[in-house]
């Protein structure tokens, strides 16, 4: 009898689901390489946008004010808004600046990386803001004389940043690539 009672306490004890730490990891997250093509749409300028993206323009009033660039496969989209300028220049960055601070409250940290190319007459700043805010890349081109584009990234989720942060990393480069690339027409 205390043979089958002492067996009955090992089958009990030997069923219980032993806990084992799992290691530290990332999400790992294949892109494909960026494609990149020059497109040049009904506004004032020319650049280079990934092919992953689809461009829609967007207007009201039929005057043209911008273009979405849609990531459809990381469910993201990166708004660009044109303006003209009229000497108003300070008040667009202003406005531009405004929207990253707000932002900027719920961020851990903001990096800020000026552009300047002198020969394509294109200056802006990209804003890197790292956390659980609504739009993680705010950036700004003008010619500081006819033109002013701005442009951020948002996506159709959640802001955790953790997770985002392979796609936020990716379309970050194609800012970038669109920066570089973007050629005023007139």
């Amino acid at each position: 009898m205390t043979r089958f009672f002492i067996l009955m306490i090992c089958l009990c004890w030997s069923c219980q689901d032993v806990s084992v730490p799992k290691p530290k990891a990332f999400l790992s997250l294949d892109y494909p390489k960026a494609n990149y093509q020059n497109i040049e749409p009904q506004l004032p300028f020319t650049f280079d946008k990934n092919k992953l993206s689809t461009v829609e323009t967007i207007s009201k009033n039929k005057k043209k004010l911008g273009l979405n660039l849609n990531y459809p496969s990381l469910n993201a989209t990166v708004y660009l808004t044109y303006n003209t300028l009229n000497s108003n220049l300070k008040n667009y960055i202003s406005e531009a600046q405004s929207i990253t601070q707000k932002h900027a409250k719920m961020a851990r940290e903001v990096s800020e990386r000026a552009f300047k190319n002198e020969q394509t007459n294109v200056y802006g700043k990209l804003f890197d803001l790292k956390g659980p805010v609504a739009s993680q890349i705010q950036f700004f081109v003008s010619d500081k004389k006819k033109h002013f584009l701005s442009g951020a990234l948002y996506f159709k989720a959640r802001p955790n940043y953790d997770s985002l942060f392979p796609a936020v990393d990716y379309i970050k480069n194609d800012v970038v690539r669109f920066m570089e690339s973007l050629r005023w027409k007139n």
